[in-house]
């Protein structure tokens, strides 16, 4: 029977990709492990493998295919004995079978839907993004996530989708949800109070949004993957993280010193190019790291089961890639010399930018740092990166008159900002946190023991 290749979970936040490129085509044989396909997801392209073997009979969704969803049909595999026949008498419904994907270490990849919805079912909506599985139902005046053939089941049926807790991907209702609502199988959740208002008034629509402007006046710039989810996170981040900021001026003149030091002493690399070029912000990572082994009570991550106690310092950098940002983690760092920090943060940025790196490499941390003083930038908040419960943003370094013992000096001070989870880390822990970064930037000799 033909088997269904479907769109797959690339990193646990994954909801759709874009099918970048095909790289079989219709009647070429294919084994297991083979690259079919590069898919493009909100901080990578990855390629994907095939789990079996046989022909690939049909290619579904063309190359360039934008906001494809996960587990969508993507092209059907033939067996052995199987012709391009068999993929019409089959219908629109052969068996799923899932692309092999890089398993991410950071987190588990979402579970698959229970059972394959029927060949006729259109496919999911991709307009608007699933959101997570509610605790008891989808209820709550919430929009209720549902494949075509569930809601019209759930019409037919009598049956209130709100009352349902979805157990597709990302809690979407599916047929076989329906199915065991109306066989009783599953009880339904109580249906909400009448007359309870919205969770959150509802914004702007985009016509209204652009009404408010003369016609003629602006181009519309479609949002990419990257942007979507970046502004999903931020809202998410800012209206479920109650956030706490510290600012600290550190003077930076010693760590200057020390760092020409270190670039003077580098050996001549590859190219007669030094081995090694360490920048400032290579310097505030170790000096994060080190902090947060200082201040251990501060090295955590919120749940709400428990607070997570992390043993090392795994640091993530804002890197700005064309469209956005990602952040990938310096594992580690508290154990790494200056120079291995330095090429492995350069390596990280060169493949952020081309969208190479694989989901471990940008998931997970346990802390992040921004910095925009190469911009110019004095001082700044950032917004926590969740699943952090902190984030450092490091400003210029700007030559400023100070006094000392009376007199007016003139010093290099660097503010630094650091947002914290009020949840995981308090005033006065965020303090500690924050002074023993300083502490390590004003004696810089501190990171080299």
């Amino acid at each position: 029977m033909p088997i269904n290749i479907l769109m797959p979970a690339l990193s646990p936040t994954m909801e759709a990709g874009n099918l970048a490129k095909w790289l079989k085509k219709e009647g070429d044989p294919i084994k297991a492990g083979d690259v079919i396909a590069e898919i493009e997801t909100d901080k990578a392209t990855m390629e994907v493998e095939a789990v079996d073997e046989g022909t690939l009979g049909k290619i579904v969704v063309a190359e360039g295919t934008q906001d494809v969803p996960v587990n969508e049909t993507i092209a059907v595999l033939l067996e052995e004995g199987e012709d391009a026949s068999a993929i019409k008498d089959a219908g629109a419904a052969p068996a799923p079978k899932a692309a092999k994907a890089p398993e991410p270490k950071a987190a588990p990849a979402p579970e698959p839907a229970k059972g394959p919805e029927p060949a006729k079912a259109p496919p999911a909506p991709k307009a608007a993004a699933p959101a997570p599985a509610p605790t008891a139902a989808n209820g709550g005046g919430a929009r209720v996530f549902a494949s075509p053939l569930a809601r019209r089941m759930a019409t037919e049926s009598g049956i209130d989708l709100s009352r349902i807790s979805g157990s597709g991907p990302h809690g979407r209702v599916i047929k076989a949800d329906i199915e065991a609502a109306a066989s009783g199988k599953a009880p339904l959740a109580a249906p909400a109070p009448a007359g309870r208002p919205p969770a959150a008034p509802p914004s702007m629509s985009d016509e209204q949004v652009m009404k408010l402007f003369e016609e003629g006046s602006y181009d519309v710039v479609p949002h990419d993957n990257v942007r979507k989810i970046i502004a999903k996170r931020l809202t998410e981040a800012k209206t479920t993280i109650p956030h706490f900021y510290l600012s600290v001026d550190a003077e930076i003149d010693e760590l200057l010193k020390l760092r020409a030091e270190i670039n003077a002493a580098a050996p001549v690399g590859e190219g007669d190019k030094p081995a090694w070029k360490v920048s400032v912000n290579d310097m505030v990572i170790k000096a994060m790291a080190m902090a947060l082994q200082r201040v251990p009570d501060a090295n955590v991550t919120w749940t709400e089961g428990g607070m997570l106690r992390h043993r090392r310092s795994d640091i993530g950098v804002a890197v700005s890639i064309p469209g956005g940002l990602i952040t990938p983690v310096v594992r580690h760092a508290e154990t790494k010399r200056l120079s291995e920090i330095s090429n492995e943060m350069k390596d990280l940025a060169a493949r952020a930018r081309t969208r190479k790196l694989a989901p471990e490499e940008y998931q997970g941390g346990t802390t992040a740092i921004s910095n925009l003083g190469m911009f110019g930038i004095k001082d700044f908040a950032a917004v926590i990166n969740p699943p952090h419960a902190s984030i450092l943003a490091v400003g210029a370094g700007i030559e400023t008159p100070v006094v000392r013992d009376g007199k007016v000096e003139v010093r290099t001070i660097m503010t630094m900002t650091l947002s914290t989870d009020h949840r995981a880390v308090d005033g006065a822990l965020g303090a500690k946190l924050i002074n023993a970064v300083k502490t390590l930037i004003e004696k810089p000799a501190g990171m080299m023991a």
